[in-house]
């Protein structure tokens, strides 16, 4: 039978989707759980599952159409980032990251990448980077016409964009030159706490606007804060933050307001949290409409946006799962609505990236930009009601947090007072918790370990200038524990060792077994297992009791005694129960990162 399109309804075979018979559903798992009870309200089950990000957003189980109707593309507060009928849509630019101090290899790594997928160039110069005066042998093939050229040079900046724009001028490119100069004196302030004053980067505005059109200054940078630990609401909020600063500056300097909102672009991290990271950025560009708004802007103002895959996620523990979070993490740019995006190199906490790890980091782009047509797409989180709820979230917490900041004297004084210091270093603790009890789990490092695996060599990468907010890695605790694990093996031969006694059959402990060596080894400590009678021979001193709790009820204490009378100075036990000899346990939740320390203590590895 034909059915005519009209009236053909794809849900017209299931009974209406209500939200309360949903609740109903869900509150008959919660209480064989016993998060619920009977009595509970259906009106509070959606509050039993909802959590909040770090900055306090709730984040909930169910959205519909009523949380968040989605606005227009390309319409005010530009949240969906191009124009209503689809123009414009013509992906991101590829931009590379270059600090190798050498210029004679950063010279050929910037051509190699050029000529397979790169569109544009990120240059670190002066400390941790490049020489500045390397500049024009490096760019020497660079045709600066057609590839746009970023320069991050911290305190130096006046320096380098001088030492840019000469270069561009005895070119005859400067109608034609674009980028930016990466004057970001806020930025060197929250790195390295150096005060830096805006007037060069005002000067540099200026200059931009009467000689090279297409080349902007300025980079509102919100990566130090994300660096130091912060949320996204808070990095967001600090970027913002300096974006108003670096706007009463250029304007103060005599540019107009549409001349002072063109020299501005924003850098902000994108981290393997997608939907966090896609609506960052959307609510960027609502910040940044609102200012605009406010300060008299042309319609139509909208805000530039380079995002750059996340530090602090990356590992040097298992490196080649980077690739795969710099892929959900530029997957993310592409669909919050990017201009420019870098995917840093999987090997970039280990050293210098070398040639294959930068064609990973294009290739990461080209695929999402061709073979996944990403970019043929408008907006494609935008109807999304849980991303525009979230956007929304976002930008009311990220607008709060300018605000407060702004109340505090603006960025340089909230900076100065420790403000922006204590609230990150607040939202990181947090965070840090939640990595040490593995709710925040690091695939390769707090989770599925490869104590055999074999890192790869690369030269050290320039130390950049610190001194100013903290530079925190997520895998820092359990990857400082691996390094004292391979400390011990590398003094001994042998690596630190925990003996998992099994009790009953294999269906019985196989799970918390298994459990148990994942944890341990997340400390880079191998474990062995076998029967309680087996701990004698197993060269260790430390055992962990692994079971069901059946089991653990009728033979958990007698094991105790039979390791115990073997010579272990610590027995554990996987699960939560309490038996007479178990000194410790380890569960879900744990706080894994302490359980490790205490368990290297006991076996004498030395910190």
């Amino acid at each position: 039978m034909t059915v005519p399109p009209e009236e053909l309804e794809l849900a017209a075979a299931f009974p209406p989707a209500e939200r309360d018979r949903w609740r109903e559903m869900v509150k008959g798992v919660l209480r064989k759980s016993g998060a619920a009870t009977e009595d509970t309200p259906l009106d509070e089950i959606e509050g039993l599952l909802t959590r909040e990000s770090y900055d306090g957003v709730p984040i909930a189980p169910l959205y519909t159409r009523d949380d968040a109707p989605p606005g227009r593309p390309g319409l005010a507060p530009y949240v969906r980032e191009v124009r209503p009928d689809g123009e414009g849509i013509a992906g991101w630019d590829v931009r590379q990251r270059h600090a190798d101090p050498d210029p004679a290899a950063t010279r050929e790594a910037i051509l190699a990448d050029l000529e397979n997928g790169a569109t544009s160039l990120w240059l670190r110069l002066g400390d941790g980077g490049l020489p500045v005066a390397a500049l024009p042998e490096v760019l020497r093939d660079v045709m600066l016409d057609l590839a746009p050229v970023v320069l991050d040079a911290g305190d130096r900046a006046a320096e380098a964009a001088e030492a840019f724009l000469s270069l561009a001028a005895e070119r005859g490119n400067a109608a034609d030159v674009s980028g930016n100069l990466g004057a970001d004196p806020l930025g060197v302030t929250a790195r390295t706490g150096a005060r830096v004053p805006l007037d060069d980067a005002a000067a540099l505005a200026a200059r931009c606007v009467r000689e090279f059109p297409k080349l902007r200054s300025v980079v509102a940078d919100g990566t130090p804060y994300h660096d130091a630990g912060g949320g996204d609401a808070e990095e967001l909020g600090a970027a913002v933050a300096a974006g108003v600063a670096y706007l009463r500056a250029l304007t103060g300097a005599g540019l107009s307001v549409d001349e002072a909102f063109g020299q501005i672009e924003f850098r902000l991290a994108v981290s393997a949290d997608q939907f966090s990271s896609i609506a960052k950025l959307r609510a960027l560009r609502r910040l940044w409409a609102r200012v605009a708004e406010v300060s008299g802007a042309s319609e139509g103002t909208s805000a530039r946006v380079h995002a750059v895959t996340s530090s602090p996620m990356m590992t040097r523990r298992d490196p080649w799962v980077n690739m795969l979070r710099t892929t959900l993490a530029a997957f993310a740019a592409g669909v919050g609505g990017a201009d420019a995006v870098t995917v840093q190199p999987f090997d970039a906490r280990l050293g210098l990236p070398d040639g294959f790890s930068r064609r990973i980091a294009r290739n990461t782009q080209t695929l999402l930009l061709e073979e996944s047509s990403l970019a043929r797409v408008v907006d494609p989180a935008g109807g999304s009601w849980y991303v525009e709820s979230l956007t929304e979230g976002i930008a009311q917490a990220a607008w709060a947090w300018f605000t407060e900041i702004e109340r505090a004297g603006g960025l340089a004084a909230a900076l100065e007072s420790g403000l922006v210091a204590g609230r990150l270093a607040a939202t990181w603790e947090r965070r840090r918790g939640d990595i040490a009890r593995r709710r925040a789990p690091l695939t390769g490092v707090s989770e599925f370990p490869n104590l055999a695996e074999t890192l790869p060599e690369r030269p050290p990468a320039p130390p950049e200038p610190r001194g100013g907010l903290p530079v925190v890695s997520y895998a820092q605790d359990f990857e400082a524990l691996r390094d004292r694990s391979d400390a011990h093996a590398e003094a001994t031969g042998a690596r630190p060792r925990v003996f998992l006694a099994t009790l009953g059959p294999i269906a019985a402990h196989t799970a918390r077994a298994t459990f148990a060596a994942n944890l341990f080894q997340a400390g880079g400590i191998e474990t062995v297992s076998g029967a309680p009678e087996e701990f004698a021979d197993s060269g260790t001193t430390v055992a962990c009791i692994c079971s069901s709790d059946k089991v653990y009820e009728e033979q958990a204490e007698e094991a105790a005694r039979i390791l115990r009378r073997a010579g272990a100075v610590k027995v554990w036990l996987a699960g939560k129960g309490t038996y007479e000899g178990v000194d410790a346990r380890v569960y879900a939740g744990c706080d894994a990162v302490e359980a490790l320390e205490t368990t290297l203590r006991d076996l004498g590895v030395s910190e």
